[in-house]
């Protein structure tokens, strides 16, 4: 995934937003990304992705890996079509 491609599908949050918002606030925990445009409020589908990031940037790593722009959106279908969140209604 690129820095400029939507981490949050839902708000439309990009990883170099994320990111940012992770060097610059340094949030105490994970939820508190939801700070950063809402990021991880949605359907949920991007969670586990933006803790990733935390870790990594609590760790001072430079890259998280991240699946490509595909293939995140095509497994994001998949978690919504099986029930297992709910985007908002735009």
């Amino acid at each position: 995934m690129q820095p400029d491609e939507d981490l949050c599908l839902c708000f439309h949050v990009t990883r170099r937003k994320v990111e940012n918002y992770l060097r610059i606030e340094r949030p105490a925990a994970p939820s508190l990304l939801s700070e950063c445009g809402g990021a991880g409020t949605g359907c949920g589908w991007c969670r586990p992705f933006l803790k990733r990031l935390f870790e990594a940037a609590r760790k001072n790593e430079a890259d998280a890996p991240l699946p490509s722009s595909d293939q995140y959106a095509a497994s994001r279908g998949s978690y919504i079509q099986a029930g297992k969140g709910k985007p908002p209604v735009a």
